[in-house]
């Protein structure tokens, strides 16, 4: 039976969204625990069980209180330059995401979540065939690419918490430390995940209700990311990646596949 997608009052009164959650919220704990990639799937997993926007705004709690500790790691380990170049662009993007929500119906959203999912999914896949050159210093449009790169995270990131891709693209041609990339990259997205919070309250993402639900899975979230940094140098994230992106491309087609069925209902 294709999932049927659930408005949020009806939330607390369906066992299979709860299990759903959870297995999102374990996903992204995961990926902030080190499994970096595999967070891009709790949204669209959401997703398809309730509208995305939702889905969004049922994480954003859990990742707001993830990135207390991650950027407490790593405040001493961060690229400004990099975050200078990216933050504009974050918030023009993030700007970008409020207005399409707010001038399209439900089943785009869905259709924009849905594709991206696809996208990012054969991106992943795609990743040892590629071959990032390296370069020394700056291109002299560095701070263009910047700014886009930037804006595209910040866009995708507050459709679907699926910011890194465009991140990645344009930082690790830098070839930066890995701890740098890491804190870079956790900072920059603490940054942007706070300036969702303002489109997300207009947008009336939050209430009593999906609040309570956010708050419910914090304890697993931390005891999930907790285990993601213990099980990272135990088994081959390579393999457990491809598993998560496996499933994220399902969820991508099954988003797309709910956008045309709602494009074509009547309205």
């Amino acid at each position: 039976m294709t999932p049927v997608a659930m408005s949020p009052a009806a939330l607390t009164q369906a066992p299979l969204f709860y299990g759903v959650m959870a297995l999102a919220v374990i996903i992204l704990g995961l990926s902030k625990g080190g499994f970096a990639g595999i967070g891009m799937a709790s949204t669209p997993l959401i997703a398809a069980f309730t509208d995305p926007l939702t889905a969004a705004g049922l994480m954003l709690p859990i990742l707001l209180v993830q990135d207390q500790l991650v950027v407490f790691l790593y405040r001493r380990r961060v690229n400004w330059r990099v975050i200078r170049r990216m933050l504009p662009g974050g918030l023009a993007g993030v700007a970008a995401a409020y207005v399409l929500a707010t001038a399209v119906p439900d089943w785009t959203v869905k259709a924009v979540l849905g594709v991206v999912s696809v996208l990012f999914a054969l991106w992943q896949f795609t990743a040892n065939w590629r071959r990032v050159p390296a370069r020394r210093g700056d291109l002299p449009c560095d701070r263009l690419l910047g700014f886009l790169a930037g804006t595209a995270s910040g866009f995708t990131s507050a459709i679907a918490h699926a910011g890194p891709p465009p991140f990645q693209i344009y930082v690790m041609p830098k070839r930066l430390p890995t701890e740098v990339y890491v804190g870079t990259s956790v900072v920059f997205f603490a940054a942007v995940n706070l300036l969702k919070l303002p489109s997300f309250i207009a947008l009336g993402l939050f209430s009593a209700q999906t609040l309570k639900i956010s708050v419910l899975y914090l304890p697993l979230a931390l005891a999930s990311s907790w285990v993601g940094a213990w099980l990272v140098r135990r088994i081959d994230a390579e393999r457990f990646r491809t598993v998560i992106t496996t499933i994220l491309l399902g969820v991508g087609c099954v988003l797309i596949w709910q956008a045309r069925v709602g494009a074509g209902a009547p309205g």
